[in-house]
């Protein structure tokens, strides 16, 4: 005989909601040191990298709901990323349609893929699942290269810029990045958030609870490639070009190594190690070009002995403090 495990007590729930309250008004004072970040940055060139770090934040965060609080491990964020983009830049390059229009429609056409995927991969998990969206995000990047009558291949697809100000363009992806750490708080302080910590910890009993394992683990699919989606459209827009290059499985990597280093399961780290991470790729970048090598040993010390990441080693360091 089978005993139902109980839903989350609500000790355990106000324990949660304190935790990401906590990483909530951490991130959002990160987001005030970005914000004055322009005032003394001139460097069109700085300038730029910044943006491009809050375009990875952003898919750092997607990526992070759906692999860190839900437990599903996918390896198609960038995929989801270049979707948006072609989905924003066809519309704009063959009938006009204006780019925040075309933006919308990255959102949800990116949710809708997300959607399809996840409900045909909800009976995998661990390797079979990367596997699955491994083999989904070459597919589609190679669709796009090879289209070439259609998306133009490598040589890239022109798409209408939305901004001329390099500064606009900061505070563009700056107010785009702070609102959806606002949605995906809000979303973790809800009982769908505490759905899929229950899912990501222990799906059978998760179920056994009452918890709707299907509905929400198609639904953090969807959110996620949405957000991803989103990220890619105002990249497609604020580089004026679209190229299958935006779904290389290096960046997917580069995404993964952001959520790692920085705390996979919690909503401030991988936002904050989207900039350092970045910002240092571009520095290693002068220096020889060892990004791969520095990350990958990054990520592989941090999976074996911080699993937490960079926020799991500040919130120790802040508890000793205490202490002592």
């Amino acid at each position: 005989m089978t005993t139902q495990s109980p839903p989350p007590s609500r000790a355990s729930a106000q324990l949660s909601n304190t935790k990401t309250t906590v990483e909530f008004r951490v991130a959002l004072a990160a987001m005030a040191i970005v914000a004055l970040l322009p005032l003394g940055v001139g460097n069109a060139y700085w300038l730029g990298v910044l943006i491009v770090s809050m375009y990875f934040a952003i898919l750092a965060g997607g990526w992070n709901l759906l692999a860190g609080y839900a437990g599903q491990f996918s390896l198609a964020p960038a995929t989801f990323a270049m979707i948006g983009a072609y989905t924003t830049g066809l519309l704009n390059h063959y009938y006009g349609v204006p780019p925040l229009l075309g933006i919308v429609a990255a959102i949800v056409v990116s949710g809708l893929v997300g959607l399809l995927l996840g409900r045909a991969v909800l009976r995998l998990a661990g390797p079979y699942l990367a596997l699955t969206t491994l083999s989904f995000a070459e597919i589609m990047r190679l669709v796009a290269a090879n289209s070439i009558d259609i998306t133009r291949g490598d040589l890239g697809l022109g798409v209408a810029g939305l901004l001329d100000s390099r500064v606009g363009w900061y505070y563009l992806f700056l107010g785009a990045l702070t609102v959806l750490l606002v949605l995906f708080y809000l979303l973790l302080r809800s009982k769908a958030g505490l759905f899929l910590q229950a899912i990501r910890d222990d799906e059978v009993a998760a179920r056994r609870a009452g918890v709707d394992v299907v509905f929400w683990k198609t639904a953090a699919f969807a959110l996620s490639a949405a957000a991803s989606g989103f990220a890619g459209a105002l990249y497609a827009h604020f580089a004026e070009l679209v190229t299958p290059e935006l779904g290389l499985i290096a960046q997917t990597g580069l995404i993964l190594s952001m959520v790692v280093i920085g705390g996979m399961g919690t909503l401030a780290g991988p936002i904050i190690a989207a900039f350092l991470v970045y910002v240092l790729s571009e520095w290693l970048r002068d220096v020889g070009g060892y990004q791969l090598v520095v990350f990958a040993a990054l990520v592989v010390i941090f999976a074996r002995f911080f699993r937490e990441g960079l926020w799991g080693l500040a919130m120790a360091a802040v508890r000793r403090w205490r202490q002592a």
